[in-house]
């Protein structure tokens, strides 16, 4: 959360002039509710289902920049699924940066809290490891314009 996947990744997209995709917003416009909603409705567990099944179909569509929700990579399945599907760019950002980012953003459902930075600070503690499992590229976010990780993105890529 608060890496600059969204943000970097329509760069990105428009750099290579390729289509952009969000899954979070994949997942909402099928749903027609916002994510806060289905996990209210659904919870963690029903949300992940639904995010598994739309990064799926979005994994097998060719030429697009896809950004998925920060916890999808929990799931082996889609692990496997970046993995097996495309080049996969893990944006890497700081604790303070991830707090200073997402602070204001009411959108986001793990954070409605009293301690956000705690909960960010456990995510990472579990999610890195696996960030770093399926990615073939790791880019630093925190001192950079999205822009600037665009462009280093498809150098590394050799794009």
């Amino acid at each position: 959360m608060g890496a600059g996947k969204s943000t970097i990744g329509k760069h990105l997209a428009d750099e290579l002039h390729l289509d952009f995709y969000d899954s979070d917003q994949e997942i909402e416009r099928r749903t027609g509710a916002d994510i806060a909603w289905v996990f209210d409705l659904e919870g963690e567990e029903g949300f992940r289902l639904r995010e598994e099944d739309v990064i799926n179909d979005l994994t097998e569509m060719q030429g697009i920049v896809l950004a998925t929700g920060g916890g999808s990579v929990i799931s082996k399945n889609v692990r496997n699924r970046l993995a097996a599907r495309g080049i996969v760019v893990y944006l890497q950002t700081t604790i303070d940066k991830q707090v200073a980012r997402t602070q204001r953003d009411k959108r986001r459902p793990l954070l409605q809290n009293n301690d956000p930075e705690t909960v960010l600070r456990n995510l990472a503690e579990e999610r890195n490891p696996l960030y770093e499992e399926v990615a073939d590229y790791v880019v630093q976010t925190d001192d950079q314009s999205a822009r600037a990780v665009a462009t280093q993105i498809i150098e590394k890529i050799g794009l």
